[in-house]
């Protein structure tokens, strides 16, 4: 199983870096260039950099399911599938955004209405999906006392669908600055494939795909890390959510994404907290600007403005320590 785990993020790794070098001198010659919104003036210089990068981890990670995953689905263990399937869904999803913003040559694709219909239809899918193939039940995992919630089938997949459009769109959020979503999300990779090693051979496949994701990350990461030579779009962000909250399901434990998410999580509230009080208040604002990252880039509440590197390393180490505590309080769940 270590094996297994160890060639799924080096050969996503090796994948994703190999083909980033043919792919990004691609994109810029169908000029494919994300534009950047007005108000974050400071990033102009960013306009034109190419987008829908995050194609290079999803190759990866597809390729990696299929091949160090092949005698799982030989033995008849699709979960890893499953998770793939509907985290790529969800970047199809975002090719459609990402596909209209180039197309119109501004930072609007599709209508929010559009996108949260289709999002809410994959949650879904997904969910019914996992439940008839017994991967995860009515009842919730609370990580941090070991109580299990059961719930009525009807509030679960209610549950369950808010939480994953809820994950995906604030996966996306984050993705605003040079490799922040990148970076934030490689410890959440790492904890889901830390807990297959703990839980066990019944979580292989879980953790194929994970390390597969963690691989696959640190690779785009080479050309993500500022000054990005390339975004990952709605493409990559919309997968990359999708992707973590369906681990999350795949592992029985959705509450997790409290914890390993906190980020994802302060960076949805302060954009909410931002439209509500500046609706309130007729134009008044609690952040410089939402959400959170930028409003540390202009300076946050203390003056210190904040470049892009540091932020990189200040989420990914917040990012990093939230999943070694969630780590030490889950991985005895099912672990010896």
């Amino acid at each position: 199983m270590t094996i297994k785990l160890i060639c799924a993020c080096i050969l996503a790794f090796l994948i994703s870096t190999a083909f980033g070098k043919y792919y990004i001198p691609w994109l810029r010659r169908q000029k494919a260039g994300q534009q950047i919104k007005s108000e974050v003036d400071w990033h102009q210089s960013k306009s034109g950099t190419p987008t829908m990068g995050g194609v290079m981890f999803i190759l990866a990670v597809l390729l990696v399911c299929l091949t160090v995953g092949f005698p799982s689905m030989l033995r008849g263990r699709y979960v890893h599938i499953f998770v793939l399937l509907f985290a790529m869904v969800f970047g199809a999803i975002g090719f459609l955004d990402d596909w209209e913003k180039i197309k119109n040559k501004q930072n609007l694709g599709l209508t929010a209405s559009r996108k949260f219909l289709l999002q809410l239809t994959a949650a879904l899918v997904f969910v019914l999906l996992m439940r008839m193939f017994g991967h995860v039940r009515p009842n919730l995992y609370v990580p941090f006392t070991g109580h299990t919630i059961p719930l009525p089938e009807w509030l679960y997949f209610t549950f369950a669908a808010f939480v994953i459009v809820g994950t995906v769109n604030a996966v996306n959020i984050t993705d605003g600055v040079d490799g922040l979503a990148t970076g934030t999300s490689i410890p959440v990779c790492l904890f889901f494939a830390a807990v297959s090693f703990a839980w066990g051979e019944e979580y292989l496949e879980q953790g194929i795909f994970a390390s597969a994701m963690l691989g696959g990350l640190a690779g785009f990461l080479v050309y993500n890390f500022n000054p990005a030579k390339v975004f990952m779009g709605d493409t990559g962000s919309l997968f990359l959510g999708g992707a973590i909250a369906a681990m999350a399901f795949a592992y029985d434990m959705p509450l997790i994404l409290l914890s390993v998410g906190v980020l994802f999580i302060i960076e949805t509230l302060s954009d909410i907290i931002q439209v509500c009080y500046f609706k309130l208040t007729h134009g008044k604002r609690v952040f410089r600007m939402a959400p959170f990252h930028h409003h540390l880039e202009m300076g946050g509440w203390t003056g210190k403005k904040w470049k892009e590197k540091e932020l990189f390393f200040l989420f990914g180490g917040i990012s990093l320590f939230f999943c070694i505590i969630s780590f030490l309080w889950v991985f005895q769940r099912y672990g010896i």
